[in-house]
């Protein structure tokens, strides 16, 4: 037994003097997406007036200044049920993280057995029958994982990424919270807005209507424009359902994003008649900020350290495990416990090595092709996040364009319609000529009304892709995974 004690020992030194963490290193590989000039410069089309290039606000909702809407998001933030999962999915990882981290401590047991039986004597060299006895086992094991090729950091750098990335999504997903509360918000606005805008014009058409019906009765009219009148405003009179339909779908929208069933928010509690408005341009930053802010491309990140981490997790299988154990306790007859004959006790090292023929190779690059999956995930969503960006801020400043062009036409086409309606009042012009002019008049109000909707809801995307709102939220991780 010495003589094996002294073979193995020029065998265990370079191991202990070899201590290492196998694997890479995990660092954002200088070629990233997120490392490209172009992806941390300015923002095209920030010279807009409609914009700024200065910081996103953490709250950005209450740039618009209403307290019924603050209110709100504060609401879907305590209460979406969108939150609560993302949030128990955080608490999963970071319980994940503790496990895996446990592997680092003593690992000990304890045991304890009675039995009553016959031992066979043969194996003894007994030959006669052993008598029947009552046996007992009481022992405890004590083990300790030395960790000399890294196996257990790397695996704790993997979990750690892992529960970092949970925090991430629980981020992203109080910005998708905070956005699609303010969208059903801002599309219950411009569902009433746009519902006012229809009814007036309906009001308007069927003044038209008995003015028509009058100067028929007359004798002045034609029964043809009467028809014609009455037929404006009957397609008047259909837009008004849609328009309560989708009041009522903003309605029944907000009401789940504050984890409520539909019908149970009060309209009148948070019901407005136009779209809420900013009050200054619409702060963007630049690219680098949005790299850096955007929750997704931070979930990438970490998703990728963690794949990077389990190559060295399954790298160290290729070496030696060694542990030191120890365990002590009593067996044998359950009368004699206790006694020197039934204590027994034993320490010493533990060293077992697999052959790379179980497959370890091929694990190995599976984990390695997982973490080029990975970068190239981390790029795409680097790249999403910009393309996101530049589509909602081309959007909006198109939109307020566009918005801009139509409240000049609105203006033009009231004018144009009082004047034709004085004119035919007075006999000077066919009514034919006035009802084209409310026609018109009617058309570029529901247009300019469309568009002013479309512009609120093009803040909120743009608002969106920009990825703030996540700043105010408890920092739950970082108390829970530095406990130990």
């Amino acid at each position: 037994m010495n003589a094996l004690r002294l073979a193995l020992l020029p065998a265990l030194v370079p191991l202990l003097f070899a201590c290492t963490t196998v694997g890479p290193d995990y660092r954002v590989p200088d070629d990233a997406a997120i490392h490209a000039p172009a992806a941390n410069g300015a923002l095209l089309g920030t010279d807009s007036a409609a914009v700024s290039i200065g910081e996103v606000p953490n709250d950005w909702w209450r740039l618009y200044d209403d307290p019924k809407l603050d209110q709100l998001v504060q609401q879907a933030l305590a209460a979406n049920t969108d939150l609560r999962v993302a949030s128990a999915n955080l608490k999963r990882a970071i319980a994940v993280y503790h496990e895996v981290e446990s592997e680092n401590l003593p690992q000990g047991a304890v045991g304890a057995s009675v039995a009553r039986g016959q031992i066979a004597g043969e194996p003894l060299l007994h030959e006669e029958k052993i008598p029947v006895f009552n046996f007992g086992d009481v022992g405890l094991n004590v083990s300790y994982l030395i960790d000399f090729f890294g196996k257990l950091a790397r695996a704790d750098e993997a979990a750690l990424a892992g529960a970092q990335a949970s925090a991430a999504a629980l981020d992203q997903a109080r910005v998708v919270v905070a956005a699609e509360t303010v969208r059903a918000y801002v599309q219950g606005c411009a569902a009433t807005h746009e519902l006012e805008v229809a009814e007036h014009q309906l009001a308007l058409q069927n003044r038209g209507v008995e003015i028509a019906r009058k100067m028929v009765e007359a004798g002045r009219g034609q029964p043809v424009d009467l028809l014609r009148a009455e037929a404006q405003s009957d397609a008047l009179r259909a837009n008004l359902p849609r328009f309560k339909a989708e009041q009522d779908g903003a309605a029944y929208r907000l009401a789940v994003m504050l984890g409520k069933p539909p019908s149970a928010e009060s309209r009148a509690e948070y019901a407005c008649h136009e779209e809420p408005r900013l009050t200054r341009p619409l702060p963007v930053g630049d690219g680098a900020a949005l790299l850096k802010r955007r929750p997704d491309v931070r979930q990438a990140e970490r998703e990728l350290a963690a794949a990077t981490a389990k190559i060295g997790v399954a790298t160290a299988d290729l070496y030696p495990s060694i542990s030191i154990g120890a365990s002590t306790g009593l067996s044998g007859i359950l009368d004699h416990l206790g006694q020197g004959q039934t204590a027994h006790w034993t320490v010493g090292p533990l060293i077992t090595w697999n052959l790379p023929t179980n497959g370890t190779r091929a694990r190995i690059h599976g984990t390695e092709a997982g973490a080029e999956a990975a970068l190239a995930h981390f790029d795409g969503v680097v790249l999403k996040a910009l393309r996101e960006t530049q589509t909602a801020l081309s959007s909006y400043t198109r939109e307020l364009e566009r918005a801009s062009a139509l409240r000049d036409a609105r203006d033009k086409a009231g004018e144009a319609a009082r004047q034709n309606r004085q004119l035919y009042q007075a006999g000077r012009s066919p009514y034919l000529s006035s009802l084209d002019a409310d026609r018109t008049l009617a058309s570029t109000d529901a247009q300019l009304a469309a568009a002013q909707s479309q512009v609120a809801l093009d803040q909120i995307n743009l608002f969106l892709a920009l990825g703030g709102g996540w700043q105010g939220a408890p920092k739950v991780e970082a108390h829970t995974m530095s406990e130990r």
